[in-house]
C-alpha cells in the first residue's frame, strides 16, 4: 500500500500518479474517505470501550442495592460495544478495499499512458542480418533437436514444450552464468518454493489487476509464482532488517508459471509465450534514498548480460499503465528477434520504492546522525538475469545458413567448450 500520510497530505500527487496510469482520480477521494470512516469508527469503539471500562469500576464499587440498574447499564454498554467493533471490521475491510485501488506512485519522469507510449532510453548493437533466409527459432530448435513442443502439447497442452538435448543445455548455461554473475555482484543464490500463500501473492501485488495470470491450488490455499520476486519478497515478512551494511540482495533460481489470460491468439509459436518457464530473479532489500541507483544497478547487470551474448537490444522506460501496481518505475530490456523484425521482452527491473515492504511488513532502522531512530519501510526492487525466452533470441541472432547456432564465448564453458550447435541427422 501507499503511505497514508501521503495520501492524506498529498492527495492531488496521489491523484496525478492514478491518472498517468490510466486510473480515475476518484480512487483517490473513496480511498480518503474509506480511510476517514475506518478511523472514526475505532475512535467510535475505543471511547465507548473506555466508558465500559469506567462503568465496570462503578458497578464494581456500587451500593448493594444499586447493582441491578448499573449491571442492565453494562449490558447495554456490552451490547453497543459489541456493534461498535463489528463497524471497526466493516470499516476496516471497506478501506483495505479502497487502498488496494491506489497503485505505487510514479516516480517523476516516468511516461504516462499505457504500453505504447514507452520512452525508448538506449539501444545497443546492429540487429542481425543475414545473406539467407533465417529461421525462426522454432525451425532451429526442431533442426537442432533442442525444442519439442508437439509433445509438449501432446503431455500437457498448448503453450508448453520440451527443453530437449541442446536446448536443455543451453538453458543450463544460461541460468549458471547468470547465477555466476550474480555472485560476482554481491547476490545470494536462493532456490524459493515456488507455492505461497495468499497474503504474500497479495503483498507483492500479483492479486490485482494480475490475478487471472496467477494458477491457485483451490484445496491447499496456494498459488504457483509467476516470478521468484513473489517468494523473495514474502522471505523478510514481519521483519526488521539491518541495512547498516548495505542492501540485502537474493538471486533466486525456480520454475516459473503463468496463465497467460487473454493472450490467445498471440506468439502461439514457439517458447516466447510460455506457461511454464525457468528463470534466475535479483531481488533487492535497500533504503529508500538509495532505491534508485540500486535501480540502475540492476539494469546494468542486464544489459552486461545481453552484451556479452551479442544480442542486440534495446532499453525502455515503460508507461505508467503499463507498470503493474507495485512498481513506481520499470526498465525492459528488449532483445532484436531477426524474424519478427521486432524487439522483444527479455528482462524487466521494477523499482517497487516502499509498496511492497510496506504491505508485508518488511522494515529497517533509519540512523539519524548516528542513532537509529524508529523503523520505517525498506524499498524493494526486482530484475530477471536470465530466462527460458532468452533461447529465442540467441538461436535467431546467432543462427547459420546450415541451421547450426554459434554459441556465444561466454556460454561455451558452461557447454564443456562447445562452439555451435549442430543440426541433428
Amino acid at each position: 500500500m501507499i503511505d497514508l500520510a501521503l495520501l492524506r497530505d498529498n492527495p492531488d500527487l496521489v491523484k496525478r500518479s492514478q491518472e498517468a496510469r490510466g486510473e480515475s482520480a476518484d480512487t483517490v477521494d473513496a480511498a480518503i474517505e474509506a480511510d476517514r470512516a475506518r478511523r472514526a469508527a475505532i475512535t467510535a469503539f475505543e471511547e465507548l470501550r473506555a466508558a465500559q471500562n469506567a462503568h465496570g469500576k462503578t458497578v464494581a464499587s456500587a451500593p448493594k442495592e444499586d447493582k441491578p440498574a448499573l449491571v442492565a447499564q453494562a449490558k447495554e454498554l456490552s451490547d453497543r460495544v459489541k456493534a461498535a467493533q463489528q463497524a471497526v471490521t466493516a470499516a476496516e475491510e471497506a478501506a483495505d478495499a479502497a487502498l488496494a485501488r491506489i497503485e505505487n506512485i510514479v516516480i517523476d519522469g516516468v511516461p504516462a499512458g499505457g504500453e505504447e507510449n514507452f520512452v525508448t532510453v538506449r539501444t545497443h548493437g546492429e540487429p542481425a542480418s543475414f545473406d539467407f533466409e533465417p529461421l525462426d527459432h522454432l525451425a532451429l530448435g526442431e533442426k537442432l533437436g533442442a525444442i519439442d513442443m508437439e509433445r509438449g502439447t501432446k503431455v500437457s497442452g498448448s503453450r508448453f514444450y520440451f527443453l530437449t538435448g541442446i536446448g536443455a543445455r543451453l538453458e543450463y548455461a544460461l541460468m549458471s552464468l547468470a547465477l555466476q554473475r550474480a555472485l560476482d555482484a554481491g547476490f545470494i543464490p536462493m532456490i524459493p518454493p515456488t507455492l505461497v500463500r495468499p497474503e504474500v501473492m497479495r503483498g507483492t501485488g500479483f492479486l490485482g489487476q494480475h490475478a487471472d495470470e496467477v494458477y491457485k491450488l483451490e484445496a491447499d490455499d496456494l498459488y504457483l509464482v509467476g516470478t521468484s520476486e513473489v517468494p523473495l519478497a514474502g522471505y523478510h515478512m514481519g521483519e526488521i532488517l539491518d541495512l547498516t551494511a548495505g542492501p540485502k540482495r537474493y538471486a533466486g533460481w525456480s520454475t516459473c508459471y503463468r496463465r497467460e489470460a487473454g493472450s490467445y491468439g498471440k506468439d502461439t509459436r514457439g517458447i516466447i509465450r510460455v506457461h511454464q518457464f525457468n528463470k534466475l530473479e535479483m531481488f533487492v532489500y535497500t533504503t529508500p534514498e538509495d532505491a534508485e541507483a540500486e535501480h540502475l544497478r540492476l539494469v546494468g547487470l542486464q544489459e552486461q548480460m545481453l552484451q556479452d551474448l551479442g544480442l542486440s537490444y534495446r532499453v525502455i522506460d515503460v508507461a505508467a499503465g503499463d507498470l503493474g501496481s507495485s512498481a513506481a518505475r520499470k526498465y525492459d530490456v528488449e532483445a532484436w528477434v531477426p524474424t519478427q523484425g521486432s524487439y522483444r521482452e527479455l528482462t524487466s527491473t521494477s523499482n517497487c520504492t516502499t509498496y511492497q515492504a510496506r504491505r508485508l511488513d518488511v522494515r529497517y532502522r533509519p540512523s539519524v546522525d548516528g542513532v537509529a531512530s524508529k523503523t520505517a519501510p525498506v524499498a524493494t526492487l526486482n530484475g530477471t538475469l536470465a530466462t527460458t525466452r532468452w533461447i529465442v533470441a540467441l538461436l535467431e541472432t546467432h543462427q547459420r545458413a546450415d541451421g547450426s547456432v554459434v554459441i556465444p564465448e561466454v556460454l561455451r564453458p558452461y557447454l564443456g567448450g562447445l562452439e555451435v550447435a549442430e543440426p541433428i541427422a
